[in-house]
């Protein structure tokens, strides 16, 4: 079992999320690489960001799902926004998705990061992930 905690000697993390988490040893790290709101079909969830971030995290469940994992096999996740008017929208739906996900409120390690722009003008919000899933 992953383990997720944020030890006494520092302030209580600012957001949704642990400060340290670990591997048990019968697991692998599994790199998922930036998702961004992309439909399957390739077209965007749509333009603002709450519906773009909720769409990458559609897109990283996916991706879970198809390793036999779910989200809490989740060790760390970054999430990078194109611009500080996009940080309400994608919050907002990260919000929504971590209650699901976490309703215990045991989060994954998680940083956030305001960059001047994605791969394309469009994108709004890009969310990459270190998942740990059982040894085959």
């Amino acid at each position: 079992m992953i383990r997720r905690w944020s030890p006494d000697g520092l302030a209580a993390p600012i957001g949704q999320y642990s400060h340290l988490a670990s591997v048990p040893p019968d697991h692998e790290l599994v790199f998922i690489s930036g998702q961004v709101g992309a439909l399957e079909d390739g077209t965007l969830a749509g333009p603002d960001a709450e519906s773009q971030t909720r769409q990458a995290f559609v897109n990283i469940a996916t991706l879970l799902d198809s390793l036999g994992a779910g989200p809490a096999s989740l060790v760390k996740l970054l999430t990078m926004v194109s611009a500080r008017e996009h940080l309400a929208g994608s919050r907002a739906a990260r919000e929504k998705i971590f209650a699901a996900w976490y309703p215990e409120g045991d989060w994954p390690a998680h940083s956030l990061m305001v960059v001047d722009s994605l791969a394309a003008p469009e994108l709004t919000v890009e969310i990459e992930g270190v998942a740990a899933v059982p040894r085959r």
